[in-house]
């Protein structure tokens, strides 16, 4: 029978118990395995799919949630990671050589555009980027050494939508392995392995979580083919994921679909306050129609997410005085939990940018990153709107 991704997000495989099963997935809080036979722990060790040896290479509770996230995000396998940028550095690292090129979007992560640095400055390996709105800069970035294609389904922090059907198709044309960041919309709203992605990471971190009180990253490969050697790569860089986190994103991921729902509701309750405001210069909320990707979330999003983003008019000292003024919503990095959290991008999140990196990525001096929770939405504009008349 074939359901619904609410459904498939509800019911995580548990293993049966004398005719019986345990509706919650067990927490295996436990390093090592035991075995009365040495070759079944070799293979064990070799294959994850023939036993559980040691938690680094695989446990059955984050076994369970990497077949979840595998199945809503349409790959043949996932890999769980102790944080979402030790996703990102697993992908990177297992896929790149010295000397090889990378094409990425030019609106990333501060950690993500870090790490980029990283690797031109320690192993030689080139990054050109692009806007992500152009299939065209891809094509003509692309050289013999170009090797990996990186994009964020909606980016951070400008609230970018990528043109992912485009820009993949692009990428692959030199042979390109196209990695997406489906962080912000989550399955819920864009699976980009249906728009071609040979890979999709995430910061479960955020919206699969959902409550603030874990750190973990997924990464989901279209083809097995692409997973078994990011799996070997991943346990020998030892960043596995704990079973404990593991289980509280299983938890999470029971009401993604319901979470989604009203942090999207609530944000275009939010961005067409503050598209009214007089202190606020622009929205950046891809629901609204004056948005430049207006016409491609709606083409490939399931809803315009949780996540907004302005521009005040007082510019950076604006910024700072907003964010210390908010008094329900709170200064915080992460994003995707229950309560509405901002963040100032310029001195925070993206601190490691320059002023004409912060241009060159449409970052304003005076922007807030906001991720609307789950709060009554009047009850959260009547907080903005008492912050913004401050200004």
């Amino acid at each position: 029978m074939t359901m619904h991704l609410e459904t498939r997000a509800i019911h995580a495989p548990a293993a049966a118990l004398n005719g019986s099963r345990p509706v919650s997935v067990p927490i295996f809080q436990t390093s090592v395995f035991a075995f009365d036979d040495a070759a079944a722990c070799a293979r064990a060790l070799d294959d994850p799919e023939a036993g559980f040896a040691y938690s680094r290479y695989a446990n059955p509770t984050t076994s369970a949630l990497e077949a979840v996230a595998a199945d809503l995000e349409g790959g043949a396998a996932a890999l769980a990671t102790s944080s979402g940028m030790g996703a990102i550095n697993a992908v990177l690292l297992g896929s790149l050589r010295p000397g090889d090129h990378v094409i990425a979007q030019r609106c990333l992560y501060g950690g993500t555009f870090a790490v980029f640095t990283e690797l031109a400055a320690r192993y030689g390996i080139d990054v050109s980027y692009v806007s992500g709105r152009d299939p065209a800069e891809v094509t003509a970035a692309a050289s013999d050494r170009s090797r990996l294609l990186f994009l964020e389904t909606i980016a951070n922090p400008t609230i970018a939508v990528s043109d992912l059907p485009a820009l993949i198709a692009a990428g692959h044309q030199p042979g390109l392995t196209c990695v997406v960041d489906n962080t912000f919309a989550t399955p819920v709203l864009c699976r980009p392995i249906e728009h071609g992605a040979d890979i999709v990471v995430h910061s479960a971190t955020k919206y699969l979580g959902g409550h603030d009180d874990l750190t973990l990253g997924l990464v989901i490969s279209a083809r097995g083919e692409v997973h078994r050697p990011l799996w070997k790569h991943t346990v020998d860089l030892g960043v596995a994921a704990d079973p404990f986190a593991a289980w509280l994103t299983l938890r999470g991921l029971k009401t993604l679909a319901l979470r989604m729902e009203r942090h999207c509701a609530s944000a275009a309750q939010l961005a067409r306050g503050l598209a009214g405001h007089p202190a606020v210069t622009r929205v950046h909320w891809p629901g609204l129609p004056d948005h430049p990707d207006h016409a491609t979330a709606a083409r490939i999003l399931a809803g315009y997410g949780g996540m907004v983003a302005f521009d005040l008019a007082g510019g950076r000292e604006a910024g700072l005085a907003f964010v210390a003024r908010l008094k329900l919503a709170a200064l915080a990095t992460s994003l995707g939990g229950a309560e509405t959290l901002v963040l100032h991008p310029a001195s925070t999140s993206h601190r490691q940018m320059d002023q004409a990196s912060l241009r060159a990525a449409g970052i304003d001096e005076g922007s807030v990153r906001v991720s609307v929770g789950l709060e009554h939405p009047d009850d959260l504009w009547a907080d903005f709107e008492q912050a913004l008349a401050g200004l």
